[in-house]
């Protein structure tokens, strides 16, 4: 399986995303899926690109020009795929994914995760999303998204459209045991 994800190219982050990272690409690639990612050579991005080859998986890198030119870009990725600009950088990581995992990141992260959230819900999209909870990175966005339901912003349904996991292991289990769910339309 194609799995997608979104983590930060932070280098500076705490040991135990860094130990996360590298534990989901340990299993991605140990089960025998792919990696899609934003192909930085940085950060946690980094690690878990590492971790996937060093297992034997594949690892697709998508990265804008404007991040290759500043050196960042993955020349140890098996496929290196190269765009204009960010917009389109996730709409091929969007095609060519079948699963998407948000470890612990930045604004990127955030932007990517809430795209695919609304992609689906729009049923633009299919397939598992999931987030990895990781040191309760989450728990703050997890409470937000719990008080748009709350005040009818979203459907309480809509807690179908991703997975929370607090290890790689769970996040990986749940992408293998996956099947889409009926999901209501998106208005009131």
């Amino acid at each position: 399986m194609r799995i997608c994800v979104y983590c930060s190219s932070s280098s500076a982050v705490d040991s135990v995303y860094v130990q996360a990272a590298r534990e989901l690409g340990r299993l991605i690639g140990a089960r025998g899926h792919a990696l899609i990612y934003g192909g930085a050579n940085v950060g946690l991005m980094r690690e878990l690109a590492r971790a996937v080859k060093a297992e034997g998986g594949h690892v697709t890198g998508v990265v804008p020009e404007r991040l290759r030119r500043l050196g960042l870009a993955d020349g140890e990725a098996d496929e290196l795929l190269y765009t204009a600009t960010m917009a389109e950088r996730k709409a091929l990581m969007e095609q060519r994914a079948e699963a998407f995992v948000a470890l612990p990141g930045g604004f990127g992260t955030l932007e990517e995760l809430l795209q695919v959230l609304t992609l689906k819900q729009l049923g633009y999209l299919r397939g598992a999303v999931v987030v990895l909870n990781t040191a309760g990175f989450y728990e703050h966005l997890l409470a937000h998204w719990e008080e748009l339901y709350r005040q009818r912003f979203a459907k309480e349904d809509y807690r179908a459209l991703y997975h929370v996991a607090q290890t790689p292991l769970e996040a990986l289990e749940h992408i293998e045991g996956y099947t889409e769910p009926d999901l209501p339309t998106k208005w009131y």
